[in-house]
């Protein structure tokens, strides 16, 4: 017997490697923020874990980029 689950499998996507110099100060705080989020949610993950979701979550929420990025391409973007 199958048992559904309400999430359904996950997307495949493809990841790419970033790296980027950040304050001492934020790296602190991201570190901080990765504690408090195990203990939030019990479960143990590290700042560079939570990074991705973190700025998927800032970009969602910010209406110029939105309103930019829904009336535009993102290859018509300024470099």
């Amino acid at each position: 017997m199958t048992t559904k689950l309400r999430l359904g499998p996950l997307p495949k996507t493809e990841t790419v490697k970033l790296t980027f110099a950040c304050p001492a100060t934020l790296k602190a705080d991201l570190e901080r923020y990765a504690e408090l989020h195990a203990q939030t949610y019990g479960d143990s993950v590290d700042a560079v874990t939570l990074i991705p979701y973190m700025l998927e979550a800032f970009m969602a929420r910010d209406r110029g980029f939105r309103r930019r990025n829904t009336n535009s391409s993102p290859s018509t973007f300024p470099s």
